[in-house]
């Protein structure tokens, strides 16, 4: 398992920990919602019964028992009726809206009793009642506000916590890239500066090997003289991250075989090497698009292996796009990681990095405006990578 997978696995080991965290809460608070629910109905049943004693009862010291007892239990919303859904007391309404006022001063609002009425009935099963033999009233009650809330309550708060979370993660995301950033365009231009002293150098070593041998042609000079070419070209590179490149107009298809035709000569003869296509122009930058090209190839001769073939197409599709497709019958990509292998720290070789296809996807993203995908692959028979540019 590499490193990109490790990190994968631990991100969903903290989700399914959180996950498990929030689903304990919810079943602890519903559990708690239950047995607040069956003392609620104890409370109803209290509040009516000592209601009704409060008119059989003469004893003063009783009385103020069960007006305590009764306060005390009022706080669930409480309606007692008879068989003909006549309202005979109540308890925990919203006293703002049982009363109303009109010609006959202040009266019981029958429309709201009647609505809240009909929400107990929806609500709980009543309690049936007899206060005296052959008579029957049902107490029907609903849920206090209190218990709403905290019905209610641990959905908003994990609702809050998964919010910040969010928040928090997108910030340290957001700083963590710029901070890698700042990183890289730091090592890049270091780096471009460091190779400054020796390539120049060696520009100097084969002037000197060009009077020695007194050849300007030989096939040796010529090589070392691309290679340090090719040296000047990275660190063009590397001098360029971190600063907007410029674009210029290009055929595409000349810009390929240009990198081609050098790594032909770098690469086993039994890598077959084949480009075609329409001589379509593209705003390109030559150093970062070459760049590009080259981890493809790179990447294609990896996957192969011992013998294989790399062909290169460009075309143009109906949206007025130059379309490149690079494709290798190498060993293949598996589906679920068609995103994953552009994701930095992605690698299947041991030594690898995992920032050649993540370096790929910024350059052709975000300097070029295009895009890169994995259009198809098949394990054992190769894959296709699909680059899309405006003409």
């Amino acid at each position: 398992m590499n490193d990109y997978d490790k990190k994968r696995v631990w991100k969903i080991y903290l989700l399914l920990f959180a996950s498990a965290i929030g689903i304990g809460s919810l079943f602890y608070t519903n559990s708690l919602v239950q047995k607040l629910s069956v003392e609620e109905k104890k409370k109803a049943e209290l509040w009516v019964k000592s209601t009704n004693l409060l008119f059989k009862v003469e004893d003063s010291d009783f009385l103020v028992f069960l007006f305590d007892v009764r306060t005390n239990n009022a706080a669930v919303p409480v309606i007692q009726a008879d068989a003909k859904d006549s309202i005979l007391n109540h308890a925990g309404l919203d006293s703002n809206k049982t009363l109303i006022e009109n010609e006959k001063g202040k009266q019981y609002d029958p429309d709201y009793f009647k609505a809240q009425l009909q929400e107990m009935k929806d609500s709980k099963e009543p309690i049936v009642y007899e206060p005296q033999p052959g008579v029957s009233e049902y107490i029907y009650y609903k849920d206090s506000e209190t218990l709403n809330r905290l019905r209610y309550y641990p959905y908003v708060q994990l609702l809050i916590i998964g919010i910040f979370l969010i928040a928090a993660y997108l910030a340290f995301s957001s700083s963590r890239r710029a901070e890698q950033n700042q990183v890289w365009v730091g090592m890049s231009k270091e780096t471009a500066h460091q190779l400054g002293t020796p390539i120049s150098s060696l520009i100097a070593w084969i002037e000197l090997l060009k009077e020695k041998l007194n050849d300007e042609n030989d096939p040796l000079v010529i090589e070392m003289q691309n290679d340090v070419k090719r040296l000047e070209l990275i660190t063009d590179r590397f001098s360029k991250i971190g600063s907007a490149p410029v674009l210029s107009d290009h055929v595409v298809l000349d810009v390929i075989n240009d990198y081609v035709n050098y790594l032909k000569k770098r690469t086993s003869q039994k890598i077959v090497f084949e480009t075609k296509g329409l001589p379509l122009t593209a705003k390109l930058n030559i150093p970062l698009f070459d760049w590009v090209i080259e981890n493809l190839c790179k990447n294609a001769i990896n996957a192969i292996g011992v013998a294989g073939k790399i062909t290169i197409n460009v075309n143009k599709n109906s949206k007025n796009q130059v379309v490149i497709d690079i494709h290798d019958t190498g060993v293949g990509i598996p589906k679920s990681k068609f995103e994953t292998v552009f994701q930095p720290g992605y690698t299947t070789r041991k030594r690898g990095w995992g920032l050649g296809l993540s370096l790929v996807k910024r350059i052709i993203d975000n300097y070029h405006s295009g895009h890169i995908f994995v259009k198809e692959s098949e394990i054992g028979k190769g894959t296709t990578f699909r680059i899309l540019l405006k003409a």
